[in-house]
């Protein structure tokens, strides 16, 4: 098991976060500034919302959906979701 953090930016640091390794498996925590993204996976991923909110467009959904602090979504491996941010959000995200 690692013990390194790795800190990661994003869209001119717009995002920023800190990958770690853990028992629970590598997780990162992050936040994003008020702004417009697109990310891609490589795995699957559980996003929960720590602190503000975000607007999310889950792949294959054809409407927005606001995830709330304590709100959790899944994205499955080798698929992209678009965030908007209307407040600076604070975010954990789990990898499996």
């Amino acid at each position: 098991m690692s013990t390194e953090l790795k800190v990661n930016s994003y869209f001119n640091d717009s995002v920023k976060s800190i990958a770690l390794e853990n028992q629970e498996g590598v997780s990162t925590v992050g936040v994003m500034s008020v702004g417009d993204y697109e990310f891609g996976t490589s795995q699957r991923e559980y996003m929960t919302v720590v602190s503000g909110r975000l607007t999310v467009k889950l792949p294959g959904e054809a409407t927005w959906k606001t995830f709330s602090k304590g709100e959790t979504f899944i994205v499955e491996a080798n698929l992209s979701f678009s965030v908007k941010v209307e407040e600076t959000t604070a975010y954990l995200c789990r990898y499996e």
